[in-house]
């Protein structure tokens, strides 16, 4: 599908093909969502301009992510969406073209970022007089996005915070949720890269910065703000993964400790026995009426006496 934007009042047109235009001035935004091989081949054709493959879309060479010529400034760039649910995250790639006088963007997902920003577009067209303002406005979307993104992320921090802190029975899916956390922190902090890479390259042209630098400028120290607070999470990720597993390890040293504790309450009571079991002819015990409770009594003292001592030292 085709969107064009026109000014001056920006109407949308959802066309399949540029046939179904009777006029083709004052375009200003041409969106193609999961377009055809067909429309790709008819914009290209058309404005004389060239989309990058799905394959160059993924590509991370600085060449192929930002590409500035005389004619145009080519893009490709990183946006998450996250499912909610389970704190999974999908990532797309999208594709910019900034020509003189038209902004093509090319994606292959439904992004709420787009509509955000027709709905600014709609809401105040004369802030949108050229295909830059419309593609910094885009990028701007992305990062209040993106800060949505870390804000949940910082949400489920919380809760797993919570739940090592109050629950006493340690789940192992704990240590599992940690790891999905560490793993979306890190992909929101290397989306955040890209899109810094990208806006600085893009301050180095200078057609495009003398109507746009005071909005990069703030753009990069955003995105700044935000690597530092993903930065912040992947810490405190890290805090509460050392906290899990030295809960975990004081959990095991209990377990030991009882084991210990039983193995030395038996091993005086065996002793005792293991001589008394010994085929020895000269032992007067076995002939006293007194020598069987005798020998029970040896053996209760024998293990209370190493436990109150214990006790005393505060071993136990």
């Amino acid at each position: 599908m085709i969107r064009i934007f026109r000014l001056p009042d920006y109407t949308q047109y959802k066309i399949s093909s540029l046939k179904e235009l009777d006029n083709f001035e004052n375009i200003l935004w041409i969106d193609l969502q999961n377009p055809s091989k067909d429309e790709i081949k008819e914009i290209e054709e058309f404005y004389e301009i060239s989309f990058p493959t799905r394959q160059q879309q993924e590509e991370i060479e600085t060449s192929s992510r930002y590409l500035d010529d005389n004619k145009s400034i080519k893009i490709n760039s990183t946006f998450l969406n996250i499912i909610p649910h389970n704190a999974k995250v999908e990532e797309h790639e999208m594709s910019f073209i900034i020509t003189e006088k038209t902004l093509f963007t090319l994606r292959y997902f439904d992004s709420r970022v787009m509509l955000e920003t027709v709905k600014k577009v709609k809401h105040s067209p004369y802030n949108f007089t050229s295909p830059s303002k419309i593609f910094i406005s885009i990028i701007e979307s992305r990062i209040d996005f993106d800060a949505d993104l870390i804000e949940l992320v910082s949400k489920y921090i919380a809760d797993i915070s919570k739940k090592i802190n109050y629950n006493q029975n340690l789940d192992e899916k704990i240590i599992l949720r940690i790891n999905e956390c560490q793993e979306l922190t890190m992909t929101l902090r290397e989306a955040l890269f890209d899109k810094q890479r990208v806006i600085s390259s893009f301050l180095r042209n200078d057609i495009f910065l003398s109507e746009n630098e005071a909005r990069l400028r703030v753009v990069i120290k955003d995105i700044n703000s935000l690597i530092e607070h993903a930065n912040f999470n992947f810490t405190r990720l890290e805090y509460l993964q050392n906290s899990f597993l030295g809960l975990i390890n004081i959990e095991q040293n209990k377990v030991i400790k009882i084991f210990t504790v039983a193995s030395l309450v038996f091993m005086p009571p065996t002793l005792i026995a293991s001589v008394y079991g010994m085929n020895f002819k000269f032992m007067p015990e076995l002939s006293s009426f007194f020598g069987y409770p005798l020998t029970l009594v040896f053996m209760l003292l024998s293990s209370a006496i190493p436990l109150l001592f214990f006790k005393k030292k505060k071993w136990l």
